[in-house]
C-alpha cells in the first residue's frame, strides 16, 4: 500500500504544481498566444472564403453545362417524337 500512496501523492504534487504553474504564467502567454493566433486564425478564414468562393463558381458553371445537357436531351427527344409521328395529309388520311 506504500508504493500506491506514494504514486498518488506524487501525482498530486506534480498536478498541483502544473495548475500553480499555469496560474502564473498565464496572465503573460495569453496575450502573446493570441497575438500569434489571431493572424493565423484570419489567414484560415480567409483561405476559406477564397475556396468557398470558387467552390460557388465551379457549382455554377457544372450547373450551365448540366442544364444545357438537359435541354439538349428534350430538343432531341422532341425531334425523335416528331418523326415518329406519321405524316397526316391536309385530308385528315395518313400518308402512305
Amino acid at each position: 500500500m506504500g508504493l500506491i500512496d506514494d504514486c498518488v501523492k506524487g501525482n498530486v504534487a506534480t498536478g498541483l504544481a502544473i495548475g500553480i504553474g499555469a496560474a502564473i504564467l498565464a496572465p503573460a502567454l495569453i496575450p502573446a498566444l493570441a497575438g500569434v493566433a489571431k493572424p493565423l486564425i484570419k489567414a484560415a478564414v480567409k483561405s476559406g472564403i477564397i475556396i468557398f468562393e470558387k467552390g460557388k463558381e465551379s457549382v455554377a458553371e457544372l450547373s450551365e453545362i448540366f442544364e444545357d445537357v438537359v435541354a439538349e436531351a428534350k430538343a432531341e427527344m422532341a425531334d425523335a417524337h416528331t418523326e415518329a409521328l406519321p405524316a397526316v395529309s391536309s385530308e385528315g388520311e395518313t400518308g402512305a
